[in-house]
């Protein structure tokens, strides 16, 4: 199976758990690691070239931080300007069907922070993705279970390894040989 890791981070070179996550799976055989920073110019992207790297790959992940309940800015101006009409819903719009589309997310809060029993939350990480899966399910996409790591700012090197670890295994093991 073909991956794209379409990663979205609004300064890559200091982060600290998104670099570490993409790296750890950048020498996979089948895994394209795609950051959206380079690839837009001036507040857009280059849509024939994002549309067929999504045409070209069977599993799409976005790997990303929890932002303010949501996805980073990058990465929704790209959710905006790629996944149009005629592409991936409506008339025509089918290139992403049958898809997988895996979530890789970060949160600054502790995971306790994202249980609906938490007073300053409310919203378990299940309810706060819905969107994400609702987008999922209008191109035709099933939407793998989530992949996140809570507490990003204090988690421990050891930790972040085991978490990297278990990404990489997610995606399959197989190193490129080029």
């Amino acid at each position: 199976m073909r991956t794209l890791v379409v990663v979205a981070h609004p300064d890559l070179a200091s982060s600290r758990i998104t670099a570490r996550l993409a790296e750890a799976v950048s020498d996979l055989a089948h895994v394209t690691v795609h950051e959206l920073g380079p690839a837009c110019r001036d507040g857009r992207f280059d849509i024939a070239r994002e549309q067929r790297l999504l045409r070209d790959h069977d599993r799409i992940v976005w790997q990303f931080p929890w932002y303010w309940y949501s996805v980073p800015a990058v990465l929704k101006a790209w959710i905006d300007q790629v996944l149009t009409h005629g592409f991936a819903y409506g008339s025509g719009g089918s290139a992403l069907r049958g898809k997988t589309l895996q979530l890789v997310t970060s949160t600054g809060g502790p995971e306790e922070s994202y249980a609906a029993v938490d007073p300053t939350s409310r919203f378990t990480m299940t309810q706060l993705l819905a969107p994400l899966d609702a987008t999922a399910r209008l191109i035709g996409m099933r939407l793998a279970e989530p992949l996140v790591l809570h507490g990003a700012r204090t988690v421990s090197d050891e930790d972040l390894a085991v978490h990297a670890k278990r990404y990489r295994e997610l995606l399959g093991s197989t190193r490129r040989t080029d």
